[in-house]
């Protein structure tokens, strides 16, 4: 018996629309999958700046969403809706804040927010998140506190960010310099 595309869907409870270069996100996609639980979306690499408060209501069960590499710089505070969402991938976007409903998602285990223009970060409030376990802050331009505040989170949450020199600035690492390697003379 030959699978249908709404049994495919429904096995798999995934939704992949990357590389689309949608500019929205199509109001067919909430009609197409209403019946399906979707558990992980991935619109990554479009042309999004928005993405549409019904997308966190219709699709609420959802554990992992992928918004990489868009024009975001805001996300709906309906996303508190979904209380399973465990992996948020933000990254390669135009966010100059951590979005203030990101401390609202107490589900949360993994946030990438790498590639941004994030300076400061609420780290109290960050810490509060029960179930956060990594936060990946790479390549933003983080003060210096909040640089510091993030990594005395390190005895509880896996943090990564881009290593800062003696003045507070980006050190550019390459894959010669970081990690460092042992070198042994002949």
């Amino acid at each position: 018996m030959h699978a249908t595309y709404y049994d495919l869907c429904q096995s798999l409870a995934a939704n992949d629309l990357s590389c689309c270069q949608l500019t929205s996100v199509p109001d067919a996609i909430f009609l197409l999958l209403s019946s399906i639980e979707l558990k992980c979306c991935t619109f990554s690499q479009n042309l999004l700046r928005k993405i549409p408060s019904k997308l966190a209501v219709k699709f609420n069960l959802l554990i992992e969403l992928d918004l990489s590499h868009n024009h975001l710089s805001c996300l709906p505070e309906e996303l508190k809706h979904m209380d399973s969402l465990s992996t948020l991938d933000i990254s390669h976007n135009d966010f100059s804040t951590l979005p203030s409903i990101i401390y609202k998602l107490d589900s949360l285990k993994k946030m990438n927010a790498e590639k941004n223009n994030i300076q400061e970060i609420d780290v109290t409030k960050l810490k509060l998140l029960p179930n956060l376990v990594e936060i990946n802050m790479q390549e933003n331009p983080l003060t210096q506190d909040t640089y510091t505040h993030l990594l005395n989170l390190t005895d509880k949450i896996t943090v990564l960010v881009t290593p800062l020199d003696a003045q507070g600035s980006e050190v550019n690492m390459t894959k010669e310099l970081w990690p460092p390697s042992e070198k042994v003379d002949d």
